[in-house]
């Protein structure tokens, strides 16, 4: 195929009434013509002159797209010859559909991949969008949040950055937000730290996954809690460890299981101020025999600090890193919760002698993290917004959780039983006979409840049955009208039995 010059320029559509100018419609006409194959490797194109006559408009168009073509290695010129197709375009690449988008049989080639990818648990990429209205999990009160004191101290930041901010790469993170993070663990988490120890991280996926890189191989035993947080133990998983769930009771995590199904694990991951998904506290007994374990195995613990911040009948419970005298803690929080997901800011609290190790992978991850957010954030904290907004926050999400446990019980009675009601943006209720979560669930689907099933969280059978039911984004009239919904769902799933 090589057609003359007027037929070359024939190919290349001009569309004056389309909004994209002219010059790109030009570059755009011969680029993909390139790649599809209708023009060859050495083929000679119209003069910028020629091609501008034959489509009755301005040369400047032209020039600018044939200069463009040039450029990018489409086009070479040859001096008292003329433009041509670039001799050097191998010829495969004539073969692919200029375009379009790639599809499994367009893709040609073998496209080997890791073994290590494959670990990863797929995402179903629509569920992982926000679940809005009544019982959405992990939804702070976004409308509860003082935007108008956040936005003032974000123009202060990026009005007049400081060049210490623009110019630092410190992989552990702004030392002023560290040191603010330091004193609010210390107060209010009873957590043994100072500044050197804190790294700044993206949240907790990413906490993790800096946390596995440095302390676990590929063939590792990792104690997780049954029921536990799937998403967060995917990043163990991903790193080739070998998953040994431990189930959890009132009084947490079960070691004395956990010792008898693998003893010699190399860490534990665990939630002990609120655990996700039932809510439960771990006892003082579970903690010491938790910390006696890691000393004596030489294992890790690895403490997520989930919910901390809101509890409604006592103090927040202290940290399990602030009773380790041994410094096998790595101890990690975020502000998603507390402010809002998007932040994207969370922390690590690495034992003194580990800082090296957890710098240096994180040094090869990605340098250091963003620092405007977290100047935003130490002065948000310094100046006593932070206490001031969770202090507001732990009243309106107490009788937000009072009204959803009413409604259970007033609807429900024995049917459903509650846990964890004293802590946290969730309650999680089990069911006691009847059908499982999933039929209850997809019934309440088609009324526009979505409920979070309780037997996704499991990793063994027989699996629990039941919902996680937030409260956090959820006023008391729209909590009642989702127990009403759950109430129909429920029924009609009995019906259908």
């Amino acid at each position: 195929m090589n057609y003359p010059v007027q037929g070359v320029s024939a190919i290349i559509s001009i569309d004056r009434n389309r909004e994209v100018p002219l010059h790109r419609q030009v570059y755009d006409g011969y680029r993909n013509a390139i790649l599809g194959g209708k023009l060859r490797p050495g083929q000679i194109v119209p003069s910028s002159r020629e091609f501008a006559a034959d489509h009755g408009m301005s040369r400047f168009p032209v020039l600018h797209a044939y200069a463009q073509l040039l450029s990018e290695g489409y086009f070479e010129s040859r001096a008292g010859s003329g433009t041509f197709i670039a001799s050097s375009l191998p010829e495969p690449l004539m073969r692919a559909r200029a375009g379009s988008q790639p599809t499994r049989r367009t893709i040609g080639g073998p496209r080997a991949i890791s073994h290590r990818s494959a670990l990863f648990p797929p995402v179903n990429l629509n569920r992982a969008r926000p679940i809005w209205g009544a019982f959405g999990v992990h939804q702070p009160a976004f409308d509860q949040f003082p935007f108008r004191i956040w936005s003032t101290l974000v123009n202060r930041h990026s009005q007049n950055p400081s060049a210490r901010v623009i110019h630092n790469v410190d992989p552990l993170g702004s030392r002023r937000f560290r040191e603010a993070i330091c004193q609010y663990l210390r107060s209010s988490r009873a957590v043994r730290c100072d500044p050197e120890q804190i790294m700044i991280v993206s949240g907790s996926q990413q906490a993790l996954d800096i946390t596995a890189r440095v302390l676990l191989d590929p063939g590792d035993s990792v104690w997780v809690e049954e029921p536990g947080y799937r998403l967060g133990l995917s990043v163990f998983a991903a790193a080739g460890c070998r998953l040994v769930p431990v189930p959890v009771d009132h009084d947490g995590m079960n070691i004395a299981t956990g010792m008898a199904l693998k003893e010699d694990a190399k860490a534990a991951v665990v939630t002990p101020s609120h655990q996700y998904p039932m809510g439960w506290t771990m006892s003082a007994a579970r903690r010491m025999q938790l910390l006696n374990w890691a000393q004596t195995s030489g294992s890790w613990i690895i403490e997520d600090d989930y919910d901390s911040e809101f509890r409604y009948e006592s103090r927040p419970i202290s940290s399990l890193q602030g009773m380790d005298a041994n410094s096998r803690v790595i101890y990690m929080g975020t502000f998603s919760k507390v402010l809002f997901p998007s932040v994207r800011v969370g922390y690590l609290v690495i034992p003194a002698d580990l800082v090296e190790r957890f710098a240096a992978a994180r040094f090869a991850m990605d340098i250091f993290p963003p620092y405007l957010y977290q100047e935003v954030l130490a002065d948000f904290m310094t100046e006593g917004h932070f206490g001031a907004h969770v202090r507001k926050m732990r009243q309106i999400y107490g009788e937000r959780q009072e009204a959803l446990v009413d409604c259970i019980k007033c609807e429900f009675d024995t049917e459903l039983k509650i846990h964890g009601s004293n802590a946290g943006m969730h309650v999680t209720v089990t069911l006691l006979e009847g059908c499982t979560d999933q039929e209850i669930s997809a019934l309440a689907r088609k009324d526009g409840l979505s409920l979070f099933t309780l037997s996704q969280y499991c990793f063994t059978q027989p699996e629990m049955q039941g919902f996680v039911l937030g409260f956090g984004s959820t006023i008391p009239r729209d909590i009642r009208e989702g127990v009403l919904k759950l109430r129909a769902a429920m029924d009609a799933a009995r019906r259908e039995k």
